[in-house]
């Protein structure tokens, strides 16, 4: 099995490049400007067993939205484009997954359809210079490109970074599984016989 993609968007705020193997082994070759998300995306990419490559430039001097946001475009387009018809896939993935005092709870539907319920508080505005409302924007733009049904629940947490970090890992392994072969799924798991 082959799932992987490459895909480059350029508009006058960013230029990114992403090439993802679903059936990978973790590894990650990542350059998007932003090393907090870089963190997080290698997190993601060891977590869910994906190989990630990303070449990233933004107008960071205005700050990190663009770059954060776009790249949450290009990713859901090149799993999506990954996965194909989507024939012979579990389709729902889920996954709780604590990281010291953050426990996260994720839930997903690669029916085609996008929606993100994103229910994360965070307990301080910044880290490392970032909003962290943008990672809400990532996954808002990820959801849409990829049309997965998103739903992301802090269950409790007191450090911003021990809660993002379990976000990506738990997003990491709910994706994970929802992508496995169902041995008993003949065609597209859907009533529809389609997942677009």
């Amino acid at each position: 099995m082959n799932r992987s993609a490459s895909l480059e968007r350029s508009t006058k705020e960013t230029r990114i490049k992403v090439s993802i193997n679903l059936d990978g082994s973790g590894q990650a070759e990542l350059a998007t400007g932003v090393p907090f998300l870089d963190h997080m995306l290698t997190l993601f990419t060891r977590h869910g067993y994906f190989d990630l490559e990303i070449e990233a430039t933004g107008d960071l001097e205005v700050d990190q939205h663009h770059t954060i946001e776009d790249l949450g475009i290009v990713m859901g387009a090149a799993i999506k484009e990954a996965l194909g018809d989507k024939q012979g896939i579990r389709r729902f993935g889920f996954f709780i997954l604590p990281m010291d005092e953050a426990l996260v709870r994720i839930a997903l539907d690669l029916s085609g359809r996008p929606c993100l319920v994103y229910n994360v508080p965070a307990p301080v505005d910044h880290i490392s210079g970032i909003d962290v409302r943008v990672f809400q924007e990532f996954f808002q733009a990820l959801s849409n490109s990829l049309g997965v049904d998103l739903h992301i629940d802090l269950i409790r947490g007191d450090d911003v970074h021990h809660i993002l970090e379990a976000v990506f890992k738990t997003f990491a392994k709910a994706l994970d599984r929802a992508i496995q072969p169902e041995s008993r799924e003949t065609g597209v798991p859907s009533t529809k016989g389609t997942l677009a």
